[in-house]
């Protein structure tokens, strides 16, 4: 799961990788998941798209011993 921050910059939640759809600039960040919902971030898109690879790779690295 990855750390995302809400747009008011106020709180942060995690969200499942794996869940999301696509990620969007509008010029907000939107995420959305596979199930249609809508999630807005302070992140830009490219940063969260960083975070899913470092988390994939640790992933990879915990799953191999």
């Amino acid at each position: 799961m990855i750390l995302v921050t809400r747009l008011n910059k106020t709180s942060q939640f995690y969200v499942n990788e794996d869940m999301i759809e696509f990620i969007e600039e509008t010029p907000d960040t939107i995420v959305t998941m596979n199930t249609g919902k809508k999630v807005t971030v302070s992140e830009e898109a490219l940063e969260i798209v960083e975070k899913i690879r470092e988390e994939k790779i640790r992933i990879r690295k915990a799953v191999s011993f």
